[in-house]
């Protein structure tokens, strides 16, 4: 008898599910984490010394505990506390939060990159406050750090991946249950590969494309 069948064309729509889903969560995570990324890299850049270093703190622990780690401790403090989440909603909020540790930092860098000879320019012709930060130091800074916003964007659909841990039917558990099922680690592994590279070089080149012609 035997127990493993090869992949065939109604595996398909299983693998699609499973692309969809990893697509789906590193959207939100990039999106909700730059949002709040820029907020919180506006506050650290605005903010005296003891904001800094409380925020500091709390940044430095998302980016240096390991993010599988963060995925299980929140799925299981969530879970005992009898409010258990599912594992999309779980995911999206650790990855967030993940991405927002790393984006602040990008985002601070852009609006201290601002010469502050600009600034002063710019409220010298009258602008308030709130304009020169919308007219000036937003679209500048921002700018400036288009390529490390690429760059963590993508580290971060990578990363995407672990949120199989907690039972997310992203594209790598899809090929982990494929893989179960086929015995065919080597076919699958390898198409995993090429989605990934398909999506992360195009957009990398991108960002090398966008850093050359800020260059010049």
């Amino acid at each position: 008898m035997n127990l493993f069948t090869p992949l065939s064309w109604n595996d398909a729509g299983f693998i699609l599910a499973g692309i969809l889903n990893t697509v789906y969560i590193s959207l939100v995570a990039i999106i909700i984490g730059s949002i709040l990324g820029l907020l919180v890299g506006f506050i650290r850049a605005e903010s005296n010394k003891s904001i800094n270093v409380l925020l500091g703190g709390f940044l430095d622990i998302l980016r240096s505990v390991p993010l599988i780690i963060q995925l299980i401790l929140f799925t299981t403090f969530i879970g005992a506390m009898g409010y258990p989440l599912n594992p999309f909603v779980a995911g999206s909020i650790i990855l967030s939060l993940y991405t927002m540790a790393f984006m602040s930092e990008v985002f601070r860098s852009g609006f201290d990159s601002v010469p502050e000879n600009m600034v002063k320019a710019a409220r010298s012709l009258g602008m308030t406050y709130l304009q020169t930060v919308r007219y000036v130091r937003v679209p500048i800074g921002m700018r400036a750090v288009f390529p490390s916003w690429l760059g963590v964007a993508l580290s971060v659909r990578k990363d995407s991946a672990l949120v199989s841990v907690i039972g997310y039917m992203e594209l790598l558990r899809t090929a982990e249950q494929l893989i179960s099922r086929t015995q065919q680690p080597l076919m699958i592994l390898l198409g995993v590969g090429l989605f990934y590279f398909m999506i992360s070089y195009p957009l990398s080149r991108y960002g090398k494309y966008v850093e050359r012609k800020m260059e010049i």
